[in-house]
C-alpha cells in the first residue's frame, strides 16, 4: 500500500511537471503589427475628440489637461481645464507623443514596467512615457494622431482619452 502511494505520487509529480514544461515551451503569439501612419488629424476631428474628452472629465469633476497631436507628433490642440495643475501640460503632451511615436497606448509601457526585469529598459527609451493616458487615434485603420490626458490617476486619464476618441466615431 505504501509503495503504491509513493509510485502514484511520483507519477503525478512527473505529469504535472511535464505539462507545465510543455506549456512553457510554447512560443507566445506575436502581437499584431502596429497600425500604419496616416494623414494628420484635422482640426475638426481634434475638436470632436476634445469635446468628448472634456465632457467625460466634467461628468466626473476631474480637472485635467488634454492634448491632441497629429500623426507627425505636432500639437493640434491643447486644453487646460480650470483648476488643472500646470505640470500636467508637459505630462499630457509626453503621453500623446509616446502614443503617436511608438504607435501604441502608453498603457503598454506601463504594463511592461510592472513586470520588471528586462522591461525596465523602457525607462531609458527616449520619448516613451510609462504612464497610462496616451492613446493613438486610429481612423480608417491608420494612425492619424494621439490624445494625451493628465491630471487625475493614469486609469482615469485614459478613460477621458478613450471617451474623446469615441466621440470622433
Amino acid at each position: 500500500m505504501r509503495t503504491e502511494r509513493l509510485v502514484s505520487l511520483v507519477v503525478g509529480t512527473v505529469l504535472v511537471l511535464g505539462t507545465s514544461l510543455a506549456s512553457a515551451q510554447q512560443p507566445a503569439a506575436a502581437p499584431p503589427p502596429p497600425p500604419p501612419y496616416g494623414p494628420p488629424i484635422t482640426l475638426e476631428q481634434a475638436k470632436k475628440i476634445m469635446v468628448g474628452a472634456e465632457a467625460e472629465a466634467k461628468k466626473n469633476n476631474w480637472n485635467v489637461v488634454m492634448v491632441v497631436l497629429d500623426s507627425g507628433g505636432n500639437l493640434v490642440m491643447l486644453q487646460r481645464m480650470d483648476g488643472a495643475q500646470f505640470g500636467s501640460i508637459d505630462v499630457a503632451r509626453d503621453k500623446a507623443y509616446s502614443a503617436v511615436a511608438f504607435r501604441r497606448p502608453t498603457k503598454a509601457f506601463d504594463d511592461a514596467l510592472a513586470q520588471g526585469g528586462a522591461n525596465l529598459r523602457i525607462l531609458r527609451l527616449s520619448g516613451a512615457s510609462p504612464l497610462e493616458g496616451g492613446i493613438p487615434i486610429i481612423h480608417d485603420g491608420k494612425l492619424i494622431g494621439a490624445v494625451g490626458v493628465s491630471g487625475v490617476t493614469s486609469a482615469q486619464d485614459a478613460q477621458i482619452g478613450r471617451a474623446g476618441i469615441e466621440n470622433l466615431k
